[in-house]
C-alpha cells in the first residue's frame, strides 16, 4: 500500500537525518519530515549542532525519519556554514511526542520572510471508504476562497494555516478565488481523493515572484480495521520499506494550482507556528 515519490535530495536527508536518530527505529518512536519550501535558498541542516545535510534544495520534501520522544534544536543556514552560529532560519525548539508524526517546513510567510512552522500530522484511522485532504499554506501569497459551485465553502485561507476534510474517494471539481470574490484564478480542476490515505499539500514558494510550487505528503495505511495500520506510521524512503507509510512529491505550479484547490475544501485546523527570523 506505500508508494515512495522521493527525490534523490530527500532520500539524501532521510539518510542524512539519521544520523540524530537511533540505529534501530522503536515502536514508540516519533516520524518527522522536513521540507524546504523557500526558494533560491539552497542551506544546510543542524540537529542538536550537527551538520546533517549539505546543500539541501529548495522543494525537497525529505522523510519521515523515526526519532525517540523528546525536545531537538533545528537550524537552517548558508550553505556550507562552519557551525550553526548565524543560521537564516531557527534556532527553534521541537518536542517529538512518542508515536507521534510531525513536518517541519522552512518557508516563506505571507510577507516573503523566511520563517519555519511544525504541522502536527493526523494519523488516526480513516473511516472505511473515506480518505482525508489536507492543505497548508505556506507560501508568500494572500489568502484565497475555496469554490464548489461557484460558491464559497471556505473563506480566508491564509498562511500558515491548514485545513482539511474527511471525504467520500473519487474525484472534486473546485475551484479558488481571491478571498471575498467569486471569479476564480485557480480552476475549476478535478482533485483526486484516496481511501485510507490522508494526502497534505503544501503551497510554498512566492507569489509575486512567480514561482509558487507545492509539495505533496501522502500518509497512506490509514484504512479502518481490518485492513487498517492503526498508527499509519512510515518507514524509510526507499520503495521497499513497509507496507503502510507514507510517500511525497513535488511538483511545480502547474500543478501547485490543482492542487492547491484540495486543501480549502477542509473544516478543521491544527497547526502550531514556529518563532520567525528575518
Amino acid at each position: 500500500m506505500r508508494t515512495s515519490l522521493f527525490t534523490a535530495g530527500a532520500v539524501a536527508i532521510a539518510a542524512a537525518l539519521a544520523l540524530a536518530g537511533p540505529a534501530q527505529a522503536a515502536e514508540s518512536d516519533a516520524q518527522l519530515s522536513v521540507l524546504h519550501g523557500v526558494p533560491g535558498l539552497t542551506v544546510d541542516v543542524w540537529v542538536n549542532g550537527e551538520r546533517t545535510l549539505d546543500d539541501f534544495a529548495p522543494g525537497t520534501l525529505a522523510g519521515p525519519l523515526a526519532l525517540p520522544a523528546g525536545d531537538y534544536d533545528l537550524a537552517i543556514t548558508a550553505a556550507d556554514a562552519a557551525d550553526p552560529s548565524a543560521p537564516v532560519i531557527g534556532p527553534v525548539k521541537v518536542t517529538l511526542a512518542a508515536s507521534g508524526n510531525y513536518t517541519a517546513v522552512a518557508n516563506l510567510d505571507a510577507a516573503g520572510q523566511p520563517t519555519a512552522n511544525f504541522f502536527t500530522n493526523d494519523v488516526s484511522q480513516i473511516d472505511p471508504g473515506k480518505g482525508k485532504l489536507t492543505v497548508r499554506h505556506t507560501a508568500a501569497a494572500p489568502a484565497v476562497d475555496i469554490l464548489a459551485g461557484g460558491s464559497p465553502v471556505i473563506s480566508g485561507l491564509a498562511n500558515p494555516n491548514e485545513e482539511t476534510l474527511t471525504l467520500d474517494p473519487g474525484t472534486l471539481s473546485v475551484a479558488v478565488a481571491a478571498a471575498g470574490t467569486t471569479d476564480p484564478v485557480i480552476g475549476p480542476a478535478d482533485v483526486t481523493v484516496a481511501e485510507g490515505t490522508h494526502t497534505v499539500v503544501y503551497a510554498w514558494g512566492s507569489l509575486a515572484d512567480n514561482n509558487l510550487a507545492v509539495a505533496v505528503q501522502n500518509i497512506e495505511g490509514l484504512n479502518s480495521a481490518p485492513a487498517g495500520v492503526p498508527a499509519g506510521r512510515a518507514g524509510a524512503a526507499d520503495a521497499g520499506a513497509a507496507s503502510a507509510g507514507q510517500s511525497a512529491a513535488t511538483v511545480g505550479i502547474g500543478a501547485a494550482a490543482l492542487l492547491l484547490l484540495a486543501g480549502g475544501v477542509a473544516v478543521s485546523r491544527k497547526q502550531t507556528a514556529l518563532r520567525r527570523i528575518l
